[in-house]
């Protein structure tokens, strides 16, 4: 089982960054500032979410979550995987939580936009496969 950003939301990210790098090109000196900006940040995003994928990966021996900075690999017996939802100003906000028991005190969160996924569901498949809460 894997899980990654949807390929349509990323691409959607990169063609408006395209589209504001290119608005930023006929914008005034303080506007190029500002749009390029919100063009970079949209290009980067786009960026990562080809560059990492696929996010979370389960298989036999655990999860791999991946990331630009490398990999979180978690086994199976260590992993505590749990959901957590927020409210804030008005917006609920549900993030998964993977958690490494061990040692290692590793903790991963992942959100909606990241699994391309509900992370309700996620967090079910993986308690199906073998994680512990």
């Amino acid at each position: 089982m894997q899980w990654s950003p949807r390929v349509g939301e990323t691409v959607a990210v990169a063609a408006a960054g395209l589209a504001l790098a290119l608005t930023a090109l006929l914008a005034d000196p303080v506007g190029r500032v500002l749009v390029g900006g919100a063009a970079l940040l949209l290009l980067g995003l786009a960026g990562r979410d080809a560059l990492v994928r696929p996010r979370l990966r389960a298989d036999a021996v655990g999860v791999t979550a991946r990331a630009l900075t490398g990999s979180t690999a978690i086994a199976w017996p260590a992993l505590r995987a749990r959901v957590r939802s927020q409210r804030r100003w008005g917006v609920r906000s549900t993030t998964l939580e993977l958690e490494d028991r061990t040692d290692d005190a590793v903790l991963v969160v992942l959100g909606r936009r990241e699994l391309g996924a509900d992370p309700g569901v996620v967090a079910g498949a993986l308690h199906a496969a073998g994680a512990g809460s």
